[in-house]
């Protein structure tokens, strides 16, 4: 993959919380322009810790990063404040639907917008383009965030990190806690995002079917490691990878991936 084509770059991640607890112990993938990115594995693989080390948020929970580089667009993630990382376009969906639950649907989108310090045309242009993305917003534009559902308060937490116009979007568990249904019309609009805006697109999933189902490649992480990068398509087709790493029944009696 030509350099230049790489808008992240994570190379020999390792991370601690509270100078003590081992975290991480050796992350690497990349994400390249216009590419969808799954970081695949059980809960407590290392996930959303590599999230937060890619968006320079570990600090805020009494985390380090203790070696390994990340790199956003020639960026040094470590020696950029998060604010300046969105500013720069890398911009996280939160595990756990954020929202502000005492504002409207369109106050929070709006919010999205002000944090880029975005004018009131741009934020008009942008807003719209979301509800586009996003026709249920639109219906409940008006509606506190807080009475919306599980599926709308997503959705919401996605259109206000697209207001901050994005050129990585990073999702931590974006299924987690919804019905299957509004689970692939969100990976549905995340992968229509990616083909008509060119939106680089990193996903942290433990629904690894559906992940492995929208993503042009994945990485696997095993007790904070990263043991696997290949092409979705040929991991999804991988039996043995599915039992052993994704944690799926298949009906192979034996596992024929080597492990070292």
């Amino acid at each position: 993959m030509a350099h230049d084509s790489v808008i992240l770059d994570v190379s020999g991640l390792k991370a601690t919380y509270n100078h003590a607890i081992a975290a991480l112990g050796g992350v690497s993938f990349t994400v390249a322009r216009g590419e969808v990115v799954a970081l695949l594995g059980a809960n407590g693989g290392g996930k959303t810790t590599t999230l937060k080390a890619i968006s320079n948020l570990l600090s805020a929970e009494r985390g380090q990063v203790t070696a390994g580089s990340i790199r956003f667009d020639g960026l040094d993630v470590g020696r950029t404040p998060p604010s300046g990382l969105v500013r720069a376009g890398l911009v996280q969906v939160l595990e756990g639907r954020h929202c502000f639950r005492s504002l409207t649907v369109e106050e929070n989108l709006v919010a999205g917008g002000l944090g880029r310090s975005g004018t009131r045309r741009d934020i008009h242009e942008d807003l719209e383009k979301t509800y586009g993305y996003f026709p249920r917003l639109k219906e409940k534009r008006r509606t506190l965030c807080g009475l919306t559902s599980g599926g709308e308060q997503q959705m919401a937490a996605i259109g206000r990190a697209l207001m901050s116009r994005p050129r990585l979007l990073v999702l931590d568990e974006p299924s987690m806690g919804l019905a299957p249904i509004i689970v692939q019309d969100i990976f549905c609009t995340l992968r229509k995002l990616n083909r008509e805006e060119g939106l680089s697109i990193l996903i942290a999933e433990q629904n690894s079917a559906v992940a492995l189902k929208y993503a042009d490649r994945a990485t696997v992480l095993e007790n904070g490691i990263s043991v696997l990068v290949g092409d979705a398509r040929d991991l999804r087709d991988r039996d043995d990878i599915k039992a052993f790493y994704l944690g799926q029944k298949t009906t192979i009696p034996t596992l024929s991936l080597a492990v070292n």
